[in-house]
């Protein structure tokens, strides 16, 4: 049986690991496998710049089509697989064939959470996960049309600022009182229910969703939500079932340690799906962005091939909502800070929030204000306390704060 590297999951994370195990002078097999018809992509212009028409398709794939070839990839699309056989060194695909491995790379990313209430099969119900999964909400978001969009996250609001871009009427459904409350808090997060109301969306938040219909959302007290199409993102779920039917070690994701390796021998996990122990948190996170999917399989490819390399990275993301850009660099677990401090001018949208918890910086999120995220980032993983006066004060430079 033909054995090398495999890496299962044909996404931006297993594009970077193939990418950087030939970039550090791997000269043996290398097999990439994908259930997407596919090649790998990127997943933020989904819900940004291919969803509103401004990026082009060719964009958004992560390399040329010839690069596969070129770079002696086993490049396989519209292929499932089925098991993986951590003691016979194997994984079984959907047509019944088997390939050994050497060493095994999981980057099976994660799936959105779907609605379980009566309807929520109907055609008119879209989700956002896939390059398939946008084009058809692309098709929806046509000037004057009613979008519904069930869960004020970061896609859901993405959408809905694209939707509105289009032209389309757009009602955004929410669960709790403010959109990405969870994430930012109560202060932070009314900045972006303001952004949506001043570009005409309208914002229902405690509304809990009883039924879709052919005309639109039943709420639970009864009334219909009109919507000629339902754009639902209430969150994603690792894609773990092939790792826990193997027996490896999955909680929140698949467990690995610093190195990206998992609790079976030569068996590593990347991207959405991983929950690594991270150095400067001391405990292990799950990160779903791009950035985590771009750097992380850089680290675990080293690592298979037998590399000193660490996964300590401090998690960064992004958003684009109409004339709002934003960054935001570190980690809060929810409700883990006990203050944010804002620089800058709030009602303007042009500012920087902090979080902090025993005066230290946990994350900063800068609103169209650049070229801060590293200093930002070094606030962060200093771990330092600060004099949240200084934090808040324009005039002193972030790279004093807390220096004295």
């Amino acid at each position: 049986m033909k054995t090398g590297y495999v890496v299962v999951g044909a996404s931006l994370a297993g594009a970077k690991a193939v990418e950087t195990l030939r970039a550090e002078g791997f000269e043996g097999s290398i097999t990439l496998i994908g259930a997407e018809p596919e090649r790998p992509y990127e997943r933020p212009p989904l819900s940004k710049g291919y969803l509103m028409g401004k990026t082009a398709r060719e964009k958004i794939y992560v390399h040329p089509a010839e690069w596969y070839a070129e770079q002696r990839v086993d490049l396989w699309l519209g292929a499932r697989v089925t098991a993986i056989d951590p003691v016979g060194r194997s994984v079984s695909l959907a047509d019944g064939s088997r390939l050994g491995y050497a060493k095994l790379l999981l980057t099976t990313g994660s799936s959105p959470r779907r609605l379980t209430v009566p309807g929520a099969d109907g055609d008119q119900v879209l989700y956002l996960r896939t390059v398939q999964d946008c084009e058809r909400i692309k098709a929806a978001i046509r000037p004057g049309a009613r979008i519904v969009v069930i869960g004020a996250g970061w896609i859901g609001l993405e959408t809905a600022a694209a939707a509105r871009e289009a032209g389309a009427e757009v009602t955004v459904l929410e669960a709790a009182e403010l959109p990405l409350l969870r994430v930012l808090g109560r202060e932070a997060a009314e900045v972006f229910a303001e952004l949506h109301r001043a570009h005409g969306v309208e914002l229902r938040f405690g509304a809990q969703v009883t039924e879709l219909t052919g005309d639109g959302v039943r709420l639970a007290d009864g009334e219909l939500v009109q919507a000629d199409a339902v754009v639902v993102g209430i969150g994603i779920t690792p894609n773990t079932e092939l790792a826990e039917a193997a027996g490896l070690t999955v909680d929140n994701g698949i467990r690995t340690d610093q190195y990206l390796a998992t609790s079976a021998p030569d068996v590593y996990a990347a991207g959405d799906v991983a929950n690594a122990l991270h150095p400067l948190y001391g405990h292990p996170i799950r990160v779903e962005h791009w950035a985590n999917a771009l750097h992380q399989p850089r680290t675990a490819a080293r690592s298979m091939l037998g590399q000193e390399a660490v996964h300590d990275r401090v998690p960064y993301f992004f958003t684009d909502q109409y004339d709002l850009g934003m960054e935001y660099t570190g980690y809060v677990r929810p409700g883990g800070f006990d203050r944010v401090v804002f620089r800058g001018d709030r009602a303007g949208r042009e500012f920087i929030a902090f979080w902090l918890d025993g005066g230290r910086v946990l994350a900063g999120m800068n609103v169209n204000v650049w070229d801060v995220t590293d200093p930002i980032r070094e606030l962060v993983r200093s771990g330092r306390q600060v004099d949240p006066d200084a934090l808040a004060d324009p005039a002193v430079p972030l790279d004093r704060v807390g220096l004295g």
